[in-house]
């Protein structure tokens, strides 16, 4: 049975949360159900929009699901925008710290928002399991840019010339701290319930995790000057005291 008018909550005139609405809904959906056993109809109930409301913002189902694994409020990962605009294409010098940061903040942010997260999570596992394509997208529209953009900070800040199979080990490596923490997140209260409780927590342990990845870099900067491979111009990494 279709969803009388009378039966929808009031909306904000832009749109906005209509469009929220339908992201939220179709994440849990998508997660539980996954993409083909999914209908429209459930997606509109579940929101308490329109059922029109779905052609309208996103064009058809498949449009959905798209925009669900793009959705920045719920999707952990870095911001692709956000790092590609910190690294400029001319090889100039840029913060390696504030790329590290937006990388790892990335995966740690969400966090804050536990139960969309899990949900996130399920539906990622299920797209790689049983493809629909929207992965590989994914890959070359958002994971792939921002590993090169690491690259070429990395590359920037060791004074190397060009990217080899070490640089790319290492941007994978410091990418896989935020990852794991986003995998992880339902066993860590199982291990230490201090870790991730609370966004103070949260913050705290992004900030180790940034230091943790400065380290990563100075001890690739001292095994290539132990190998007689160029130094790096910069000084080693020092957190922030304190005090």
């Amino acid at each position: 049975m279709g969803v009388m008018k009378n039966d929808l909550k009031p909306l904000r005139s832009d749109g906005v949360e209509a469009r929220n609405r339908l992201l939220d809904a179709a994440l849990a959906l998508f997660a539980e159900k996954g993409f083909a056993k999914t209908s429209t109809r459930e997606i509109a109930l579940a929101a308490q929009v329109n059922i029109a409301s779905i052609s309208y913002y996103f064009g058809d189902k498949a449009g959905l699901y798209r925009a669900v694994f793009e959705d920045p409020r719920t999707c952990p990962g870095p911001d692709a925008a956000l790092v590609l605009g910190a690294v400029g294409p001319d090889g100039q010098r840029v913060s390696l710290d504030f790329v590290l940061r937006a990388i790892l903040a990335g995966f740690t942010e969400p966090l804050k928002q536990a139960d969309l997260v899990h949900n996130c999570r399920r539906l990622h596992f299920r797209e790689m399991l049983d493809p629909t394509g929207v992965w590989q997208e994914v890959i070359e529209n958002n994971i792939r840019p921002t590993h090169q953009a690491l690259v070429q900070a990395l590359c920037t800040h060791l004074a190397l010339p060009q990217a080899d199979d070490d640089i790319h080990r290492l941007a994978y490596s410091i990418a896989s701290l935020g990852m794991m923490l986003h995998v992880g997140s339902e066993i860590l209260p199982a291990l230490c319930p201090t870790l991730i409780g609370t966004p103070q927590q949260i913050d705290g342990f992004t900030e180790r995790l940034l230091g943790y990845a400065h380290a990563m870099v100075d001890a690739e900067v001292r095994r290539r000057k132990a190998a007689g491979a160029p130094p790096s111009d910069t000084a080693p990494f020092a957190p922030p005291s304190p005090h």
